[in-house]
């Protein structure tokens, strides 16, 4: 009780001076740990030596609540057409220059069955014929700063050898929120290609990729603990990994509860999770798809 009140009144009052907050004085809260507040720039510098450690410690434990949060889903999300969740392999969907929309392999599928191929699936624009066509139509999304556009814009750069261009790129799409691009970035800083080589930067865009549902970003900062030593914490990311889809993951809890770092009750739900996932990714035309592209090939 005591220390709830003793939060409290750091709330109310400059955890400094002590004065109380009123319609002419605003308090403002400390931006790290958000557990205190201060009249002014004055008394928030006069009190950080005595503030320092527990704001490190309240601002890691605030960073950890949002890190270790279950997405609701992957970072695809649903086929826009068909509102069943996406497949975890990009190759399994399509991304529309037109419209911009990522369709399912198969809407795409049935979408050339219905002999309009021709057609978006989406948005029934006439699709691009050529190449030229397809980059023409991208670079006109990229320009309206969509989001998607954008990061695939990076994926070209990057494929033909532009680094700095796709770095760019990847940047421009991290600041319109998508989430692959962090994931990008992450791997860029890490290697030091067309970027600086920054572990800092790389460990923050592994995050951020990781938090926005992305189940490989995830995998990797579980290996990244465990390099450490910190295994409580990999387990934590491979459940997480592993209830978005991810086979690897699973696999590395299965290694992880052979050597004890996991729970059979933890270990048991990590596998309904995942298994969830995989038939929540499952339907009659994407069944259809795959059987004729195994014909083809």
């Amino acid at each position: 009780m005591s220390t709830n009140l003793e939060e409290a009144r750091h709330m109310m009052c400059c955890a400094a001076c002590g004065i109380a907050g009123a319609d002419d004085i605003k308090l403002k809260k400390c931006t790290a740990c958000k557990s205190v507040r201060y009249c002014g720039v004055k008394c928030q510098k006069e009190h950080r030596p005595k503030h320092k450690r527990e704001c490190k410690r309240r601002a890691a434990e605030l960073r950890d609540e949002i890190l270790f949060k279950q997405p609701e889903s992957h970072l695809h999300g649903d086929c826009p057409i068909c509102c069943i969740l996406l497949e975890l392999d990009d190759r399994k969907s399509f991304m529309m220059t037109c419209c911009g929309k990522t369709i399912c392999g198969g809407c795409a599928y049935a979408n050339q069955m219905r002999k309009a191929k021709h057609l978006c699936p989406f948005c029934r624009q006439p699709a691009a014929d050529t190449d030229e066509e397809v980059k023409q139509l991208l670079m006109r999304r990229v320009e309206a700063n969509d989001p998607a556009a954008t990061y695939q814009a990076g994926v070209i750069c990057s494929k033909e050898g532009d680094y700095k261009g796709a770095a760019a790129y990847f940047t421009k799409a991290v600041g319109l929120g998508d989430i692959s691009a962090h994931y990008e970035l992450s791997g860029m800083y890490n290697e030091g290609v067309g970027v600086e080589r920054d572990e800092k930067k790389h460990l923050h865009h592994l995050e951020q990729a990781a938090i926005g549902g992305h189940p490989l970003a995830r995998h990797n900062l579980g290996y990244v603990e465990w390099k450490s030593g910190r295994t409580e914490r990999t387990v934590k990311h491979f459940i997480i990994a592993a209830k978005l889809g991810l086979d690897e993951s699973l696999e590395s809890l299965k290694k992880c509860y052979g050597m004890g770092f996991i729970s059979k009750e933890d270990f048991a739900a990590a596998l309904r999770g995942h298994q969830a996932t995989v038939d929540a990714m499952k339907s009659p035309h994407r069944d259809k798809a795959k059987a004729a592209l195994r014909v083809k090939g």
